[in-house]
């Protein structure tokens, strides 16, 4: 499984010139943890601000969100993914790079993965198995871990 099987597709970006508060609102109304920023140019880096760097860097400052411009706070350049990056390694990735969450870029942003993709879309946690199929591998020869074909 890759990146781009679980990706989120549908990205919300926002101008690096735009206000902390409008940025809050954005994520608020869509329901998102963090935003793309977007390229001022086509040679520019992504960058991504999150709801951490709005704790971190203007609520626990006092700082006015209205007076504070994304671009202050913001990550950048950001770590992004190849969407043909296997799933575990994207994991192993965010765990070597304290993240969260990462722009999946190839030529153009085509979506965000983030832990929560990782962990109720991909296979790479293992479905648990029923008390009834652990049996069934314990002793596969009893009667009923058979399997009849019609």
């Amino acid at each position: 499984m890759k990146a781009e099987d679980i990706m989120t597709k549908e990205v919300v970006t926002i101008a690096g010139s735009a206000t902390v508060a409008k940025a809050v609102k954005l994520m608020k109304e869509k329901g998102l943890r963090s935003l793309v920023v977007e390229l001022r140019n086509e040679n520019d880096p992504y960058g991504m601000v999150t709801e951490t760097d709005i704790v971190y860097k203007v609520a626990a400052h006092g700082k006015d969100p209205k007076q504070i411009r994304v671009y202050e706070i913001m990550s950048k350049p950001c770590i992004v993914v190849n969407p043909e990056l296997a799933v575990e390694y994207v994991a192993r990735l965010f765990a070597n790079t304290r993240i969260r969450r990462a722009p999946v870029i190839k030529g153009k942003l085509l979506g965000v993965i983030s832990i929560t993709d990782i962990l109720s879309k991909s296979d790479f946690v293992e479905k648990p198995k029923s008390n009834f199929e652990l049996y069934c591998e314990e002793y596969p020869d009893a009667p009923e871990a058979r399997i009849y074909e019609d």
